[in-house]
């Protein structure tokens, strides 16, 4: 028996009369794989297939109800369209997990926590400390991931921090101005007492650098010791509503400003 072409999923049926395509099982319609590409809506890429505008291995559809499977090419502007749902998981990180996919030392991972969350396979956008508590990201969109975590599109983050003994107003001016560490300046867009300033330990810190332990090394430069760090904004994302050790789906309104901020 001859191997099935992968552009039989879609290619017109020959018998007499029939314009319809020949549907296989298990295949998905074109608009919503352009959909679940995060590309536009269901109606949106209904638009671009009858403008014609979609191309499907390498050959230009215009017509309603087509299905493609796993195996074939969708392009829009010559730009590969992915068509698995774009997922977004926030998490609300405890102590003791790290950041990986899996450790060979047997310790506690962040997987391990939103493992489960979706069949989607999600990765961790950027990371925290393995004591570092607060906000995480997880999605599938490699390419939202590579500019959350890229220095050019300046993603606010926003922790809070306490520190083992008071910190003088002069000490924390000198923050603001910006310390320099052994891998250069460490830029820092906000530092402030948290509440009235009576407890000189709690400090609410913003900045949108991703170097690695960059708040820590910045009160160790001051000889302070970071006793919690904790993120509680990422991106305009909060904690409201998320225990610690647990997560929820992002919104489409949470997605969309993401992708504003992203530029994408």
């Amino acid at each position: 028996m001859k191997k099935r072409k992968k552009t039989d999923s879609w290619t017109k049926e020959k018998r007499k009369g029939s314009t319809k395509p020949d549907f296989n099982d298990g295949l998905v319609r074109l608009n919503k794989y352009i959909a679940n590409s995060g590309l536009c809506s269901r109606r949106d890429a209904d638009k671009l297939i009858i403008s014609g505008m979609i191309k499907v291995n390498g050959k230009v559809v215009t017509e309603m109800g087509i299905k493609v499977g796993p195996e074939d090419s969708v392009k829009h502007n010559n730009k590969v369209l992915t068509g698995e749902k774009k997922v977004f998981v926030l998490l609300n990180k405890p102590k003791d997990h790290i950041t990986t996919m899996e450790d060979t030392h047997g310790r506690k991972t962040v997987m391990g926590l939103v493992g489960g969350a979706c069949k989607e396979r999600i990765y961790p956008v950027g990371r925290l400390d393995r004591n570092t508590t607060g906000l995480l990201l997880f999605t599938n969109d490699g390419e939202m991931t590579k500019k959350l975590t890229h220095p050019k599109y300046n993603i606010r983050k926003i922790y809070h921090v306490l520190i083992d003994k008071g910190i003088s107003p002069k000490e924390l001016n000198e923050i603001r101005k910006g310390l320099i560490l052994e891998d250069g300046k460490a830029e820092v867009d906000v530092v402030e007492y948290i509440g009235d300033g009576k407890n000189k330990k709690h400090i609410g810190i913003e900045l949108h650098s991703g170097k690695n332990r960059i708040i820590r090394r910045i009160f160790e430069k001051l000889n302070f010791k970071v006793v919690k760090l904790d993120r509680i904004c990422y991106a305009g994302l909060t904690k409201k509503d998320i225990p610690r050790g647990r997560w929820r789906f992002l919104g489409l309104k949470e997605i969309g400003m993401l992708k504003m901020l992203s530029g994408k």
